[in-house]
């Protein structure tokens, strides 16, 4: 009889810790869309923001080079931490006479960085979680900010999750090469035909897709990006380091109405 009752016990006591393992599970699952780890795209909302012309009164960004000049339009609305804190780094000259610290290949270009080798120093701006959106996308020109950590904690690890982070570097992409074989492949991997279209007319580097925090498009000085991203140099086992010093004079924050007159 004894060992009846301590078997029901052993069921009963099985049967609550599997049934609190299901509600953690659940509630894990239901947790973990509020991580950065990725968003749902919708392709019937999603509108390439990109592709715009910039509007009167639309922020922009000035990055003068000693290469030349890129001017970019900045979306405070779709990435609002990582574009106020990009902002408020150049407008407090944070970025001037700071380093184009990588050159990859033709495909991008890396810069803001204090030191030739990427490395930022004691500067404190560099947790800013990262902010995936579907109307943004790595085309040619996008502004993207380089992640900085990844933060899980133990439920984490074990259910999945975590918290990406970017900081005050920056990558300006460049592209790939669409040969036949990438655009096929590009249009059987993608859910829409509208941004498989957009990456084969515009350029860029699908494979960064919602990877990183986009915070701008270039409109002016494809040129200048072109070259950037092409400059000879070395692999010092994190970057691609320029072997010529090319050097971010300033970047100056202003409005697309201001740059016009």
């Amino acid at each position: 009889m004894n060992e009846g009752k301590r078997l029901l016990k052993i069921i009963l006591i099985l049967t609550l810790v599997m049934g609190g393992l299901t509600v953690g599970l659940l509630y894990a699952a239901g947790q973990r869309e509020k991580n950065n780890i990725y968003i749902v795209v919708n392709p019937d909302t999603m509108n390439l923001v990109q592709l715009e012309k910039p509007k009167k009164g639309d922020p922009i960004a000035i990055i003068d080079t000693t290469e030349g000049e890129i001017r970019m339009v900045l979306y405070p609305d779709h990435s609002p931490e990582a574009v106020r804190n990009f902002t408020e780094l150049a407008q407090s000259g944070y970025y001037d006479n700071t380093y184009i610290f990588e050159s990859r290949e033709g495909k991008f270009c890396g810069g803001g960085t204090p030191a030739k080798n990427g490395s930022v120093g004691k500067n404190t701006n560099e947790h800013i979680e990262r902010e995936l959106h579907q109307d943004l996308w790595p085309f040619k020109g996008a502004v993207c900010m380089v992640q900085t950590d990844y933060v899980r904690t133990f439920k984490q690890k074990v259910l999945g999750g975590g918290t990406y982070y970017n900081g005050s570097r920056f990558y300006i992409l460049n592209s790939i090469e669409f040969n036949d074989d990438a655009v096929s492949e590009l249009r059987e991997n993608s859910a829409s035909t509208k941004l498989a279209d957009a990456f084969e007319k515009c350029g860029g580097i699908p494979n960064f897709s919602q990877q990183m925090t986009i915070i701008g498009q270039t409109y002016q000085g494809f040129d200048v990006i072109e070259r950037l991203s092409s400059l000879p140099g070395k692999n010092t086992g994190k970057f691609f380091t320029p072997d010529e010093d090319v050097i971010i004079r300033s970047i100056r924050i202003s409005t697309y109405e201001d740059e016009e007159k």
